[in-house]
């Protein structure tokens, strides 16, 4: 995941670029996002758009409207609920289990990768 273009107030264009899976070629997301605090935790909302080229050997994927809250937990200031609403567009017909494996261990890199960026 990388900024590809950076806006006020919290927006940026963002490109996250997923690797290939089996018959599944390497996908790439370019999404208008918008992070804003909300009450004590963050908010982020999003939408795909076609912007740009897509990269070497990626296929353009599209995400539908999609948020993200961060909400600190009140008993453990250490800790905090992130929860996110997807609605990826796959835009061509692949058989639905390569579908979940491929979003699954998307999804496991995401977490991995935002912890990590979060602990910087």
């Amino acid at each position: 995941m990388d900024i590809a273009e950076k806006f006020d107030q919290g927006c940026c264009m963002m490109r996250d670029t997923t690797a290939g899976w089996n018959i599944i070629a390497p996908r790439e997301f370019i999404d208008f996002s918008c992070t804003a605090e909300y009450q004590d935790g963050l908010l982020s909302c999003g939408v795909s758009f076609d912007y740009g080229e897509a990269g070497q050997s990626c296929v353009r994927w599209f995400n539908h409207p999609r948020d993200w809250s961060c909400v600190p937990q009140k008993d453990n200031a250490d800790h905090s609920l992130l929860t996110g609403y997807i609605q990826t567009d796959l835009r061509e017909m692949l058989p639905q289990s390569a579908v979940f494996s491929a979003m699954a261990s998307t999804l496991v890199n995401f977490y991995t990768d935002l912890r990590k960026a979060l602990r910087m």
